[in-house]
């Protein structure tokens, strides 16, 4: 598997993931948004040519974000969310960050059981988060190690 920068010419593929996985899935502006924005990162993992996951993330000062994360449905229970989120948790420390916030549905556990196994611990809850169908978000935080890598 290889990581890259996500491109332009990815968002078909990112697409088609992005609209399998999600309820109120991203329009394509809001991808190319994120590849452009000043404190914004978009990789993607690529396995013979195929996108088969990408993540969207912000790192601001010491503060770093997820924004949005997915793994191609036919490929998801392989490793490739664990592997592209040490992916880019190292990167956001390479990039001075000390800690990174998430929000996940409260109804997605498989989610929720990644983040934990990578340890990320509750913080709190945003009620009627979600716009589709005012699911609750769990604020997870993770504090990266003092001594960076």
């Amino acid at each position: 598997m290889r990581f890259r920068p996500m491109a332009y010419d990815d968002l078909p593929q990112i697409m088609a993931i992005e609209l399998a996985s999600f309820t109120s899935p991203w329009d394509p502006e809001m991808f190319v948004a994120e590849m452009m924005g000043p404190v914004s990162y978009a990789t993607v993992a690529e396995q013979q040519g195929c996108v088969v996951a990408y993540a969207t993330y912000r790192v601001v000062i010491d503060e770093a974000h997820l924004m949005n994360i997915a793994v191609t449905p036919e490929r998801k229970g392989e490793g490739l969310g664990r592997a592209l989120m040490d992916r880019i948790m190292d990167r956001c420390r390479c990039l001075g960050a000390a800690y990174m916030f998430l929000e996940v549905r409260r109804s997605n556990v498989a989610a929720q059981a990644l983040y934990n196994g990578l340890g990320f611990e509750y913080l709190d809850v945003r009620k009627g988060y979600y716009s589709d169908n005012h699911e609750d978000a769990i604020i997870l935080k993770l504090d990266f190690p003092e001594d960076g890598l």
